[in-house]
């Protein structure tokens, strides 16, 4: 049985009717702001202190233990260091575009958790086109980096958005190819349609996650989407032995800020629609469904800054031609496969 809007389970707890266009516009923005407050607080979690003591767990080092207990006070150093630092303007930029990238890379991923599952009524919105929809807003943050990259003035910045042009044209339509295979599987773009087609049980206790259903498939898209959140080894557009910081070069304090929230968030994006397509949702035994979209999310974040620490970074010619000539042609054989099997025994 498929749940009721996150807007309109808000407007039955608080005994409103879910029939007026005002009463869910407004539980609409609430259930925006809950959604939205919710992934932010793991992006705090995540960037200035989860990021640091997984690397140096990695590496075996010894990350922030210093501020608060086990460092967790870092994330309001960081906070306040960063947003009461100087905004500096590079001479000769492109005022406007400077301006507005890093508010399109940080906001975009934010558009796509509007159509996740979490949990039992924690979905903002479900379209029959939600998986379309989610690679779209995450493919808008591409657009923030060239930006960021032409309008800095500067050319390890413009270097850093040419390099996240080429990487996401590369990497993309494999992505996309990936996840048509879903799509084919689940005979639906709807993003519950295709978490409720992962309810059934595949052999014994397994559930049938397409993860477990078609694991090359699950390998390509977790390797598309390291590209796509630009972690190792694909973390060229940055590359800072060698452009300095790429695209993000002459950003600082709060912009810096928002540059550096924006590239979390598409990794907890990543994760949430890794987790909504191969990994069943929020389903799993005895926790509270979004408790174990939480834990899924935070597992393929656990693997990109595994990859961060542990896999060297490939050159820009290596990156084009594993993109082009490796994961295009095994994305097609996938996607020409899976429709095949479903032709078949359908």
């Amino acid at each position: 049985m498929q749940s009721a809007p996150l807007p309109e389970t808000l407007a039955n707890l608080l005994g409103l009717d879910p029939n007026s266009t005002a009463v869910m516009i407004v539980m609409s923005l609430i259930g925006a702001g809950l959604i939205g407050t919710l992934m932010m607080t793991n992006t705090a979690l995540a960037g200035p202190w989860a990021k640091r003591k997984i690397t140096a767990a990695f590496t075996d080092r010894i990350a922030v233990d210093r501020i608060g207990p086990y460092g967790l006070f870092i994330i309001v150093a960081d906070a306040v260091r960063l947003l009461s630092k100087e905004l500096i303007v590079p001479e000769g930029a492109d005022r406007p575009a400077w301006d507005l990238a890093p508010l399109i890379i940080a906001s975009t991923a934010l558009l796509g958790f509007a159509v996740i599952p979490m949990g039992n009524g924690i979905q903002l919105a479900d379209p029959e086109v939600g998986l379309a929809y989610v690679f779209a807003t995450a493919s808008m943050a591409s657009v923030g980096l060239v930006m960021a990259g032409y309008a800095s003035n500067n050319k390890y910045s413009f270097l850093g958005g040419l390099r996240a042009v080429a990487q996401n044209l590369a990497y993309e339509i494999p992505l996309i190819l990936t996840g048509a295979s879903v799509v084919i599987f689940a005979g639906s773009l709807q993003m519950s349609e295709i978490v409720a087609a992962q309810q059934q049980s595949l052999i014994g206790p397994l559930p049938s996650w397409y993860a477990f259903v078609n694991p090359f498939a699950f390998v390509l898209f977790l390797i598309a989407n390291l590209a796509e959140v630009g972690r190792n080894p694909f973390d060229i557009p940055e590359a800072p032995t060698e452009i300095v910081a790429g695209y993000q070069t002459e950003y600082s304090s709060v912009y810096f800020v928002l540059v550096y929230l924006g590239e979390f968030i598409h990794i907890f994006l990543g994760g949430a629609i890794i987790a909504t397509i191969f990994l069943g949702g929020p389903a799993g035994p005895v926790l509270p469904g979004i408790v174990w979209f939480l834990i899924k999310i935070w597992g393929v974040f656990l693997f990109t800054q595994w990859a961060r620490s542990a896999v060297p970074r490939v050159r820009i010619d290596q990156l084009i031609e594993i993109g082009w000539k490796g994961m295009l042609v095994l994305s097609l054989a996938n996607l020409l496969l899976t429709a095949v099997i479903v032709g078949v025994t359908v």
